[in-house]
């Protein structure tokens, strides 16, 4: 009865965690780990067959359908592979094909990308459609975004009428790493992995975000085609690059300690390839053979993957040095004497924060066990504590910012321990971004290239520097000249009338975004009075809690905040708000904005809400005062209706503010 139980456990966990990885592109353990419950469940399922239904996460492909696409009945099912996880099982995999088909048989082996599984469609030389994999029948219809790809051919020559073929999107190395660059400086969730952020970028609703991610592909099969059919798969591989196509780097053997051989040269080149790889992938190359091998319910007989165990070294942490972040964020990392992982030589790694240390009990001199998470960064397992030398000592972050100085504050919800410092130079690009960013001072033309040249050329330590830049020294930088620098400085100028609530946001302070700032500046009418303002006269203000309220004064009593003030009151910014309160006629009325606003942008909708003391929400409840709704709603309306709650036109809501 205890394995029944366990049976039903591991089912259900194993369901879960495929949701997590195929639906929400958010996986909550390692695929080790995962593989390690799949391989558990099988060996139980095989002692029990009673208890194999056909929903067992070992009887179907991992997938879901999503709702947000509309769905596509795949003609040739797309199947998963069966997994070998050592070289004997991939012997006795090569040696059970054998013996069925009656003799030694050829093989192809190649690289298995970890990306996002795809079928695609041509008609007439035409890209026609694209679907996810989804549960191996039934995937999603993701073509536009499938347009956007970097490589991916929309027209072939001299194709066949009908072609469907399978491959798998991924994001490139580097393109991962410049995205969690840029995300992190505009202080955004950091993305997992290369294989998520692939599947995030190509299942969103709006197309051009698929294409900021320059996602490619790489195609491994043809699934159906109207014309003749390749003899073996190197000959329909060699076929798909004839048309134009990029396919998976492949070659072929005829026995075992060949493809050893090449699955090994695989592993120790892994660094190489462009892409993330989680194994490698053996198939019968002739596809008369096949055929006579046939599929499981899940997959088929004539292919495994052997999937690469995480390698894992012991190395010596020589020194625990603490960086800061684009984010202020105090980051400990390990100097640990070199050792080589996944194909390239170490010598530093993460240990996160000091929760991390403090769980490990990692210390200078420790003998410590290191792998590559996600085989990208580097990080600490384990500490061999009986090869600690004598007189170590507990590892704790410092209390002031490494960098500037200024005091480390602990986040209210989280581990990380973070730099308060305004004028902090390891927090510079991200501050200067953000002061400049269209809901702050809204300086069109200073992105974060323009950003990066002026702290690089030493034009700009602090944002106030914006306001004393002349146009000779701006010209002068990479892919600028006279006239960009002209304007850039014509729209820096044009933000010192900014309202005081955009001064507040561009401040970056915690917790204090768009709609705090504009409710603070209301309140107080100018920067004197709110940066004097107590504790108590903070919390007495709307939407302000008591943990805004001490970051606005730990950030008013900083004095790097205050130099800040002073330079930014010395260029001529204005300080003072020109939003005034009109009446209170929405006082203690909450609108939800849906749909495509003719005459107002949000932003401005909802300014106008607050200045008659209402507040704007985003979502529907029986609270809700009123819902305005423009063209093209969307499900809030719907919600609204059933719960009786007044709906405004634009005419509706003008009305209301005469």
């Amino acid at each position: 009865m205890d394995e029944i139980r366990e049976i039903l456990r591991l089912q259900e966990e194993i369901r879960q965690h495929n949701y997590a990885y195929y639906e929400l592109d958010a996986p909550t353990i390692s695929d080790f780990e995962y593989d390690a419950l799949m391989r558990r469940l099988i060996e139980l399922e095989a002692k029990h067959p009673e208890t194999v239904t056909p929903d067992s996460p070992t009887q179907r492909v991992g997938g879901y359908v999503s709702e947000k696409f509309s769905p596509v009945q795949h003609e040739v099912p797309l199947e998963s592979l069966n997994d070998v996880f050592s070289f004997g099982e991939l012997e006795d995999f090569l040696t059970k094909t054998n013996a069925a088909l009656g003799g030694e048989s050829v093989y192809s082996v190649e690289p298995k990308i970890d990306g996002l599984s795809m079928a695609l469609e041509y008609r007439n030389g035409r890209f026609y459609r694209g679907a996810t994999r989804g549960d191996g029948s039934v995937g999603e219809d993701v073509t536009e975004n499938l347009r956007q790809l970097r490589n991916l051919p929309l027209t072939l020559p001299n194709a066949p009428e009908r072609l469907i073929v399978r491959g798998e999107v991924y994001m490139a190395r580097d393109v991962f790493m410049e995205h969690n660059r840029c995300l992190e400086i505009e202080g955004g969730k950091l993305l997992a992995n290369p294989r998520n952020a692939a599947a995030g970028s190509i299942r969103q609703k709006d197309p051009r975000i698929t294409r900021e991610r320059k996602l490619d592909i790489i195609l491994f099969n043809i699934q159906l085609t109207s014309g003749p059919m390749p003899a073996t798969h190197a000959e329909a591989l060699d076929y798909l690059a004839s048309l134009g196509f990029p396919v998976v780097p492949h070659r072929c053997f005829t026995d075992f300690a060949q493809c050893r051989e090449e699955v090994e040269r695989i592993g120790e080149h892994r660094e190489e390839f462009p892409y993330d790889i989680d194994g490698a992938v053996i198939k019968i190359n002739r596809f008369d053979q096949r055929e006579i091998l046939g599929s499981t319910a899940k997959a088929p007989r004539w292919a495994a993957a052997y999937k690469y165990p995480p390698e894992e070294k012991s190395a010596v942490v020589q020194d625990i040095v603490v960086q800061v972040g684009r984010t202020g964020v105090l980051t400990p990392k390990a100097i640990v004497s070199p050792v080589r992982l996944a194909g390239t030589t170490v010598t530093n790694a993460t240990l996160h924060n000091q929760d991390f240390i403090d769980k490990l009990d990692v210390r200078i001199g420790d003998t410590v066990v290191v792998r590559k998470a996600g085989e990208i960064i580097p990080e600490v397992l384990r500490v061999e504590k009986d090869k600690r030398p004598e007189g170590t000592v507990p590892f704790r972050l410092p209390d002031v910012c490494p960098e500037c100085g200024s005091p480390v504050a602990r986040d209210e919800d989280g581990a990380a321990m973070r730099c308060t410092g305004a004028e902090c130079p390891a927090q510079l690009l991200r501050n200067l971004v953000h002061f400049a960013s269209r809901d702050a001072m809204d300086i069109e033309g200073l992105g974060l290239s323009v950003a990066e040249s002026l702290i690089h050329a030493g034009l700009v330590r602090t944002p106030a520097d914006l306001y004393s830049l002349d146009a000779q020294s701006v010209a002068a930088l990479d892919r600028m000249g006279k006239k960009s620098a002209e304007n850039l400085l014509s729209e820096i100028e044009k933000s010192k009338q900014q309202d005081l609530s955009r001064l507040l946001c561009a401040f970056g302070i915690r917790q204090v975004g768009q709609k705090a700032a504009r409710v603070l500046a209301r309140t107080f009418g100018s920067l004197d009075a709110l940066s004097n303002a107590t504790l108590p006269e903070l919390t007495s203000v709307d939407d302000i809690g008591p943990v805004t309220a001490e970051y606005l004064s730990e950030w008013f009593s900083n004095g790097q905040s205050r130099h800040q003030i002073a330079l930014l009151k010395a260029a001529g910014v204005n300080m003072l708000s020109r939003e005034e309160q009109r009446d209170n006629r929405f006082l203690g009325k909450t609108f939800v904005l849906t749909g495509t606003l003719s005459k107002y942008s949000r932003d401005e909708a909802t300014a106008i809400i607050e200045s008659f003391g209402g507040k704007a929400s985003s979502s529907v409840s029986k609270k809700t005062g009123y819902v305005l709704a423009g063209e093209n709603p969307g499900s809030k309306l719907a919600k609204a209706q059933g719960l009786g709650i007044p709906i405004l036109s634009e005419e509706d809501f003008e009305a209301l503010i005469r």
